[in-house]
């Protein structure tokens, strides 16, 4: 699995996690035997999928439906979901799911020996699949099983700094190999990109360091337009001064959220679905609990006592062993603190149902894509549920391409003007490091655009960024080296945060309304007459240009 066979695919998956192996999967099946590659930063099984908790949805109940799951996802985004996105993916999931128990998943189960399924927020049933508290980590390994299966190469610890674009159509990436050092060009018919979110623009996150958004600055950069960047979920239960992800498992299997007085507080805010209610809300209560001094510590608490040892141990056993090591709690004596804490990005490289961008050859799937499934606020275990999908239709459609074109020509210059901006990079003498940068930027996101936003803060942000950018350009490597050079691919990580998170404060700037994730102090109210509509973001000299899309509404009109 190491080396390279090639250098040329017929299909080229940058990242390896959920959404990527699944599209290798699907265009290594393809009749026509299709040379399918993989690239990723890390191994595979050390993609950010494996931290996903609580679980994946589909309507498998006798009581639930397709069309249930939904107008649940429909609604849950405050109606700017494109409807016929969301129809494919809540269609198809019960049969990938029966696909994944084939691979090998081993989902936990119910009396009755069926794949359990747990309650989550913004669900009218229980349709959240999982495997324990640890349900990405399952998948992610069954799937690079799948993998080692089929024989699909990968290219293990490779860092991709650029793609190739040649008239007008993608042909593969230029990319760093992290091991030995070196800028190499690696051509590909077509290039599918599954690179996970980038919220790791804010200094606290659930997110691993790697989820940088290397595959929308990529794509950002080709020509290929971001959609609704400004939506940035903040996960409502992250661990007190960690950031480390609670799952929503934790409140699907019955646990309270409580302030210092002792009340379930989201009776005043969701009487009928408490804790259970979307994230977006659930979030923003939390939050207004805190300002409001009813918090704990600058946190509220998660009281799973009631469920007993025993429950917590079959259910909730990677949760207990985070609390006890990362919070020194044991959930069966003590409630949880947890805060909200930056988690998802809903906004991303625009794509169609089958994961097509605006630049021919160039797919894209997984949180980095922006189909809209999830519009305004994700619904839990719709994430993993989205890279599965359109992870199988981004690999058939992109294997359909790569079988009626020619074989890319070359890097047309690529490679060199890579390779130019990468000795610029070791030359620098600039008076900060890449760390320096990355962590004021966090702060900056965290101050100006978090849970609650207003005008005068994110235009400050916004000028703060761009300074940012410019100091990027100029932070100081200690690591002159070529082999392994984390300092390096550091540099270049941030290059992708402060673009990306420019992005993010000139769509939420623009967006005079409050929606979901995206609140605003200065316009509160839901304003479908003048913001029912997407926000599409394109690279130009003087920063983030905006354009509107329409949303797809099929058959649930915004209620």
């Amino acid at each position: 699995m190491k080396g390279a066979p090639d250098t040329i695919h017929d299909i080229l998956i940058v990242g390896a996690g959920l959404a990527g192996m699944r599209a290798a999967v699907a265009a290594q099946s393809d009749p026509a035997g299709l040379d399918v590659a993989v690239i990723s930063k890390v191994h595979p099984v050390r993609s950010h999928s494996v931290a996903a908790q609580g679980g994946i949805n589909a309507a498998l109940g006798a009581d639930d439906s397709w069309e249930k799951h939904a107008y649940d996802t429909a609604k849950g985004g405050l109606w700017l979901g494109d409807q016929d996105a969301i129809e494919a993916m809540c269609r198809e999931a019960p049969d990938d799911i029966r696909e994944l128990e084939r691979m090998g998943v081993i989902f936990s189960r119910d009396a009755q020996g069926r794949i359990a399924q747990r309650p989550f927020g913004g669900a009218g049933f229980p349709r959240t699949c999982y495997a324990a508290d640890r349900t990405g980590h399952a998948l992610l390994h069954a799937m690079y099983e799948q993998l080692l299966k089929r024989q699909v190469f990968v290219y293990e610890e490779w860092y991709v700094t650029a793609l190739i674009v040649e008239d007008g159509a993608c042909r593969g990436v230029v990319a760093w190999d992290i091991l030995n050092g070196g800028l190499r060009a690696i051509g590909a018919k077509a290039v599918i990109l599954a690179t996970g979110g980038c919220s790791r623009i804010y200094l606290t996150s659930t997110n691993a360091v790697i989820n940088t958004g290397d595959g929308m600055s990529m794509a950002y950069r080709a020509g290929a337009p971001l959609m609704d960047m400004e939506f940035i979920q903040f996960h409502p239960t992250t661990l007190k001064d960690t950031g480390i992800l609670i799952t929503e498992g934790a409140r699907g299997e019955g646990g309270y959220l409580l302030n210092t007085l002792g009340e379930r507080f989201m009776q005043r805010y969701a009487p009928e679905q408490m804790e259970l209610a979307t994230r977006s809300t659930v979030s923003l209560a939390i939050g207004t609990e805190i300002a409001e001094g009813r918090g704990v510590d600058g946190c509220i608490l998660l009281d799973l006592r009631h469920l007993g040892r025993e429950r917590i141990a079959e259910r909730l056993p990677q949760i207990r062993q985070l609390a006890v090591d990362f919070a020194g709690v044991d959930p069966v004596e003590s409630p949880i603190p947890v805060r909200p804490g930056a988690h998802y990005v809903m906004g991303g490289i625009k794509t169609s149902v089958w994961g097509e961008t605006a630049v021919p050859g160039l797919y894209a799937a997984g949180e980095c894509a922006c189909l809209s499934i999830h519009g305004a606020n994700r619904l839990g275990g719709n994430s993993l549920l989205e890279t599965i999908v359109f992870g199988r239709r981004a690999g058939k459609r992109a294997s359909e391409y790569a079988r009626s074109v020619p074989p890319p020509p070359g890097d047309a210059g690529l490679l060199q003007r890579e390779q130019a901006r990468i000795a610029g990079l070791l030359k620098n003498d600039g008076p900060e490091r890449p760390w320096q940068v990355r962590d004021e930027l966090g702060r900056v996101l965290a101050l100006h655009l978090g849970l609650v936003r207003k005008r005068d803060k994110m235009t400050e942000a916004l000028s703060l960024v761009r300074t940012l950018k410019t100091r990027a350009e100029r932070v100081r490597l200690e690591d002159h080296g070529k082999a392994f050079n984390t300092d390096l691919v550091s540099a270049l990580e941030l290059g992708s945060l402060v673009e990306l998170a420019e992005t993010v404060v000139a769509g939420a700037l623009a967006r005079e309304e409050s929606r979901g994730a995206h609140y605003r102090s200065d316009f509160p109210q839901r304003n479908d007459a003048s913001w029912l509509r997407h926000q599409l973001c394109y690279r130009a000299p003087d920063g983030p240009r905006l354009e509107s899309a329409p949303v797809t509404i099929t058959r649930f009109p915004p209620a």
